[in-house]
């Protein structure tokens, strides 16, 4: 059975401070492990930043929903925001040299890194992103 928790913030930069408070206190209460806690961070953060950004354009009205599910094996945190989505399939590689020096690019690709498991849907304003809970087995495996 998996346990549930949600946050919603308004399109503004300042408010990735409550998305960190949210993940410190998964942390806190045991729900994710240290050994994860760093890639859930960094992915979770970039992703809202994404949604915050592109999807809604940094428009306050507009809300960013964080759903998380945790069960005994992984968590899954399902980003949302209210933009149009964009083009998942065709975005430039980052480490392509005549992208390295560009701005924008990269946080899809750190997302990729870090996580376990990423999913788009509803055209790429929805991210499904799952990080494992056994990581022991994993670097055991």
């Amino acid at each position: 059975m998996a346990t549930e928790y949600s946050i919603q913030i308004a399109s503004e930069v300042n408010n990735l401070t409550q998305v960190e408070s949210f993940i410190e206190q998964l942390l806190a209460e045991g729900k994710i492990s240290e050994s994860v806690y760093g890639n859930v961070i960094v992915a979770i953060t970039e992703a809202t930043l994404n949604a915050i950004k592109h999807g809604n354009l940094e428009n306050p009205k507009k809300i960013v929903s964080i759903n998380t599910s945790i069960n005994s094996s992984d968590i899954e945190f399902t980003i949302v925001d209210e933009g149009s989505g964009f083009d998942y399939n065709n975005l430039p590689d980052p480490t392509d040299p005549s992208n390295l020096e560009k701005v924008n690019g990269r946080g899809i690709f750190i997302i990729q890194n870090l996580a376990d498991h990423l999913e788009f849907d509803n055209n790429g304003s929805t991210l499904k992103i799952s990080f494992s809970l056994n990581v022991a087995e994993q670097i055991e495996a």
